[in-house]
C-alpha cells in the first residue's frame, strides 16, 4: 500500500510538472543535445557501480571478504530494490542479504551498511557545503540551506567521532518514539556501537574508505554536470556542486517512488538561474536514468536474493 501511494505521488508530481512546462517543449531539448557529453555521462554508471562494489568489499571486517563479484551483485540487487523502496532502503536490504548468505552476522552486516550509508551522506553533504560556499545567488533560503547542510555535516561527523553523543541521541529518540520504532532505534543504536568498534580500530582502512566515498560522490556530481553540458545548459561546475546535492537530498524524502517527482521538482527550482524549465525537466529524466540503468543490470541477479528478503520481512512483521 505504501509503495502504491508513493507511486501515485510520483505520478501526480510528474503530471503537474509536465503540464506546467508542456512536454512537447522537452523534445527539442533532447534533439539538440550533445551526444558526446550524454554518452560520457551515461558511461560513468559503470565505474561508479564498480567503485561502490569495491568499497563494499573493503568495508568487510578483518578476516572476511565478500569478493568483488558478490559485492557487485549485492550493489546491483540493491539498485533494483531502491526503485521500489523509499529512502534508499534497498541499500539497507544488503545487510539482510549478507546475513542470509552467511557472509556476516546480522549485527555486523547492519553495522557495515550503516557505516556505508553514513559515508555516502557525509560525502554528499561535504560536496554540497563546498558548492554552497561559492554559490553566487544565495538569498535567505540558500543561506538557511547552507546552515542546514553544514550543520548536518558537523552533526554527522560528531556522531561518528563520539560514541557517547550517539548513545545520548539514540536514547532520547527512543524515549520519544512509539513501540516498533523504538525497537528499530534500539537495533540501530547497537549497530552504531558495533560500527565504532569495527571501523575506528582500523584507521588506515577508515581513511581509505572515507577517501573512496568522497571520490565516488564527486564522480556522481560530475556525472550530473555532464548531463547539464549534454543538454547545452550553462550552469558552472561549482554551482552544480551546490544544486545537484540539494535535489538529491529532496529525492530522499520518503514521499515518492525512488525520489521521482520530488527530485525533478527540486532540479527545476534550484537550477532556475541557469536552466529553463524544459531543460531542467530533461535533466530530471537523466538523473532518474542514473538509478534505472544499474537496476536494469541488477534484474538478472536480484532473484537469488529475494528469498532471504522475504524471510527477513516475515520475521519483522511478527515482531
Amino acid at each position: 500500500m505504501k509503495r502504491l501511494l508513493s507511486l501515485a505521488v510520483s505520478l501526480a508530481l510528474l503530471g503537474f510538472i509536465y503540464a506546467r512546462i508542456h512536454v512537447a517543449r522537452m523534445v527539442p531539448v533532447f534533439a539538440d543535445c550533445d551526444l558526446g557529453w550524454m554518452a560520457a555521462g551515461l558511461a560513468l554508471v559503470v565505474p561508479l557501480t564498480l567503485a561502490t562494489a569495491w568499497r563494499l568489499d573493503q568495508l568487510m571486517p578483518a578476516g572476511t571478504r565478500l569478493g568483488w563479484g558478490e559485492a557487485n551483485r549485492l550493489i546491483l540487487a540493491a539498485s533494483v530494490l531502491n526503485l521500489v523502496l523509499p529512502s534508499k532502503m534497498g541499500d539497507v536490504a544488503k545487510a539482510w542479504f549478507m546475513k542470509e548468505r552467511g557472509h556476516l552476522e546480522a549485527s555486523q552486516a547492519l553495522a557495515l551498511v550503516v557505516f556505508e550509508k553514513a559515508c555516502d551522506m557525509l560525502s554528499l553533504l561535504a560536496w554540497c557545503a563546498v558548492g554552497l560556499l561559492f554559490y553566487p545567488h544565495k538569498d535567505t533560503l540558500f543561506w538557511l540551506m547552507t546552515a542546514a547542510v553544514t550543520g548536518g555535516l558537523a552533526a554527522g561527523l560528531a556522531l561518528l567521532a563520539w560514541p557517547a553523543l550517539a548513545d545520548a541521541v539514540f536514547a532520547g529518540a527512543g524515549r520519544l518514539a512509539p513501540g516498533k520504532l523504538a525497537a528499530k532505534l534500539a537495533r540501530l543504536q547497537a549497530a552504531w556501537r558495533e560500527m565504532h568498534g569495527c571501523f575506528w580500530g582500523r584507521p588506515r582502512r577508515l581513511v581509505l574508505v572515507a577517501a573512496t566515498s568522497t571520490g565516488i560522490w564527486l564522480l556522481h556530481l560530475v556525472q550530473i554536470w555532464m548531463f547539464v553540458l549534454a543538454l547545452r545548459g550553462s550552469a558552472p561546475f561549482l554551482a552544480s556542486l551546490a544544486l545537484a546535492p540539494l535535489a538529491i537530498l529532496a529525492g530522499l524524502l520518503p514521499l515518492t517512488l525512488a525520489g521521482i517527482g520530488t527530485r525533478d521538482a527540486a532540479l527545476i527550482y534550484f537550477y532556475q538561474p541557469y536552466l529553463s524549465a524544459p531543460v531542467a525537466a530533461a535533466l530530471g529524466l537523466l538523473c532518474t536514468l542514473r538509478y534505472v540503468l544499474p537496476a536494469l543490470a541488477g534484474a538478472a541477479v536480484v532473484p537469488r536474493y529475494l528469498p532471504g528478503l522475504r524471510q527477513a520481512r516475515a520475521r519483522e512483521n511478527l515482531k
